[in-house]
């Protein structure tokens, strides 16, 4: 993403996640539809920062766009990641081919 001429990192959504089937369904959801993120598994995010989470409903995401605690709202955030990542990649197709049409233009122009 580049904004006013600075290239910026896109976010990564985090995704808590358990030992649970749910947990493991969601992280090969997003492996599946390539969408980055960070995992934290609830346990050692307990031990390593700030102690017990007793109500962090496991699997939840954590992004930019919100935060997407039941599975249901997760799976309404994948599909807008893939619709999002699809108008993006248009979005730059559409630009390498305004682009590919100048300079064959303004090559051709010299013949």
């Amino acid at each position: 993403m580049i904004i006013q001429g600075i290239k910026v990192r896109a976010r990564k959504p985090i995704i808590l996640v358990d030992d649970s089937p749910q947990s493991q369904k969601i992280i090969e959801l997003f492996e599946n539809n390539e969408i980055d993120f960070v995992k934290y598994h609830i346990k050692k995010f307990e031990d390593s920062c700030c102690g017990e989470l007793p109500t962090t409903k496991t699997p939840s995401v954590i992004a930019a766009e919100g935060i997407f605690k039941e599975e249901s709202l997760i799976l309404y955030y994948i599909e807008y990641m893939k619709e999002k990542k699809v108008k993006e990649d248009l979005e730059v197709g559409k630009d390498k081919s305004l682009q590919k049409n100048h300079i064959d233009e303004t090559d051709s122009a010299y013949w």
